[in-house]
Formats: C-alpha cells, sequence, structure tokens
C-alpha cells in the first residue's frame, strides 16, 4: 500500500445486503439489513439407509419424551440395548425400497426442498427479498439450531417457525417447537419470533385435499367403494391426557367429506404406524383395509392427509404393508394417493397459510 494513503474503508468487504448502523463508530463490524424468515419444519429423515446413520437417527428420534414419553430409568436400557440393535437393520430396509438414490436422499427431503423452493419463489413474488425462506427438520439433518442461525447470521430480526403438520399432536408440532425454542436459547440476539399454529381446518389445506381425490379418481377406471383417510396413529393415552390431534383427524375427514359432496360414511378415519405394546387410537388403518376386503369392499382407496409430503409412512407402510393386508384380505383394486407435497394448490395454502402469520410483520421496519 503506498505510503501516506489511508487503508480502504472495510465496508467494501461487507457481504451483500449488509452496512453499518447510523452514527456507529469506524469500526464496528457489518450489519446485514433486517430481514423476516420463514423456517419450515418436517419431521427428519436418516442420512443414509445404512446401520449407522440409521441407529444415529433413530436414537434422536425415539429418545424424545414427547414422542415416547416412559421414563429414562426404562425406557434407555430397552432402546439402546434391544431396539437399536435391530430395528435400524429392517428400518433401513424399508427406506432402501424408497430411496432416491439418484439424489441420494429420502423422498421426504427431496419433497421437503421441491417444497420449500416453490414457497420461497411465491414470496419473493409477493414482498421482494425482504423475507428468506428456508426448512429444517426436527431429527437429523438439517437442523434446527444450524437454521436458525443462518438466518440470524443473515439479518433475521423476526422468525416466523411453520411445522409442516396440519394437525396438532405433542409427538409432532410440539417437539418441533420444543426444539425451536432450544435452538432460540443459544442465540445472544434472539429474533422475534411467531410459531404457526395447526391449519387442519384451513379451507385452502381442504380444498387441495379434495382436489387430490379429485383427480387420482377422475383416472380411475372405477370409483373405489371407499375412501380410507388413514392418518398417523398415537398411543390412546395422549388423547386421554388431552391431546387435540384425534379431534383434528375427524373434523379433516368430516370437512373434506363436505367439500366433495358425499354422504356420510363414505369416508373412513382409521390411525397407522402403532409402536408397542399399549392400545393406540383406532381403527387401525392396516386391520381395517383388510376387513373392508372381507365385508366385500374390493376396490378402495387411501389418502394420508396428516403428512404434508411422502415420506416412509405413505411410501412404503400404506403403499406396502397395508396396501398386502388389504390385497391378502381379498381385495382386488388399492389405490393411494398421495400426499400433497409441491402440488401448486398445497404450495397456495402454506404461502397463504404463511401471509396470515406473518401480519403486521411484513412491510414494518
Amino acid at each position: 500500500m503506498a505510503q501516506g494513503k489511508s487503508a480502504k474503508p472495510q465496508a467494501e468487504m461487507v457481504p451483500p445486503g449488509a452496512g453499518r448502523l447510523a452514527h456507529a463508530p469506524g469500526d464496528h463490524p457489518p450489519v446485514a439489513r433486517a430481514r423476516i424468515g420463514v423456517l419450515l419444519a418436517n419431521l427428519g429423515t436418516p442420512d443414509h439407509y445404512s446401520y449407522w446413520p440409521m441407529r444415529r437417527y433413530l436414537n434422536e428420534f425415539l429418545s424424545d419424551k414427547r414422542v415416547i414419553d416412559y421414563p429414562s430409568w426404562k425406557w434407555q436400557p430397552l432402546l439402546q440395548a434391544i431396539i437399536l440393535t435391530k430395528r435400524p437393520f429392517s428400518s433401513g430396509a424399508n427406506y432402501k425400497l424408497i430411496w432416491n438414490e439418484e439424489l441420494n436422499e429420502s423422498p421426504l427431503m427431496t419433497i421437503t426442498k421441491a417444497q420449500t423452493a416453490r414457497i420461497a419463489e411465491a414470496m419473493a413474488a409477493r414482498h421482494g427479498d425482504a423475507v428468506m425462506v428456508d426448512f429444517c427438520m426436527r431429527y437429523g439433518n438439517p437442523s434446527t439450531e444450524s437454521k436458525l442461525r443462518a438466518m440470524v447470521e443473515a439479518g433475521c430480526e423476526k422468525v416466523l417457525f411453520f411445522p409442516l403438520y396440519p394437525h396438532y399432536a405433542g409427538a409432532t408440532s410440539a417437539t418441533a417447537n420444543d426444539q425451536f425454542f432450544r435452538a432460540l436459547m443459544q442465540e445472544r440476539r434472539q429474533p422475534a419470533v411467531r410459531t404457526v399454529p395447526e391449519y387442519f381446518d384451513h379451507p385452502l389445506y381442504i380444498e387441495a385435499l379434495a382436489q387430490s381425490v379429485e383427480r387420482a379418481y377422475a383416472a380411475l377406471p372405477r370409483r373405489p367403494d371407499v375412501l380410507v383417510a388413514s392418518y398417523h396413529g398415537m398411543p390412546k393415552r395422549y388423547l386421554m391426557s388431552g391431546d387435540p390431534y384425534h379431534c383434528h383427524c375427524a373434523k379433516t375427514t368430516r370437512l373434506l367429506r363436505e367439500r366433495l359432496g358425499w354422504d356420510k360414511g363414505a369416508i373412513d378415519t382409521t390411525f397407522q404406524s402403532v409402536f408397542g405394546p399399549e392400545e393406540w387410537l383406532k381403527p387401525y388403518t392396516v386391520e381395517h383395509v383388510a376387513e373392508l376386503a372381507r365385508q366385500g369392499k374390493k376396490h378402495i382407496a387411501v389418502i394420508a392427509p396428516a403428512f404434508s409430503a411422502d415420506c416412509i409412512e405413505t411410501l412404503e407402510e400404506i403403499n406396502g404393508e397395508i396396501r398386502e393386508a388389504f390385497e391378502h384380505a381379498g381385495g382386488e383394486s388399492f389405490t393411494y394417493i398421495p400426499c400433497l407435497n409441491d402440488d401448486a394448490a398445497h404450495i397456495e395454502a402454506l404461502t397463504t397459510i404463511i401471509d396470515e402469520n406473518l401480519a403486521g410483520w411484513v412491510g414494518a421496519r
């Protein structure tokens, strides 16, 4: 550098969108322009279907007190010594059946990325670069903590956290919020935050569900005898303790039926993914579809309204185990109606819900 000339201002090295606070001293670090963050959250996925990634994922998932609320002294020895020595193999085999080998990731990861990209595009069209959209997973990667940190570093002074579960449950929405709040505890400068509540009865969500049913039925050679709405299960004990999930599911089925204009009894509400010895919400989907076949209802369709994206529980359990139970009992045609995923009507619903929850934030400085 030439003698007598001052060094170039440090501001030349400031990242795009960042600048100095008014009246700040010359050595004050650059400050990113204030933005609003929208952080989408889904359940999670193992990094791979091999043993150790599966074990790490299952350990984190099954150690969550919101999921399994047994006392640690009773549950952890069973989990570590028995369940996690065997289940990673069986679960890994199931994941391998549906794995996106081209991208080396689970379908849930692929779909969540697509949803995030489409929501980000829609938000940019509405709000320019004032809103940053990203996603995290409750279990596995990308972690909630890492994504919140990235938003804070990008200048997000307000963050809307959106668990992508239409229905509230302690084991889904609440544990996602728990993890978000734990991540906030790590931030020296916490952003202002909001969390999006359940949206199971939002008109645009019901409309998106109805359109998916209508498209599926229009493509079939004959109308199914019954539509089964299969929701993820939970121990009945949780319902009796005050969890509203069961009621939310029942209302979704009713609203969907009313929107389709169908008679009562045209849609059955069932529950899948039973785990452990205690009683879960009934009827169990795998048993119910077999009973339908035995009753002479040989043509059925199944939809999974509790899942915002197709995953192991839909692609392998419903379209595998539950389909097999129906066919083994004499069923002839089984139609799985995919989750809403990144369907245009679904993205419109999610984007509208986001905007409703950003009220008072967007445009405010």
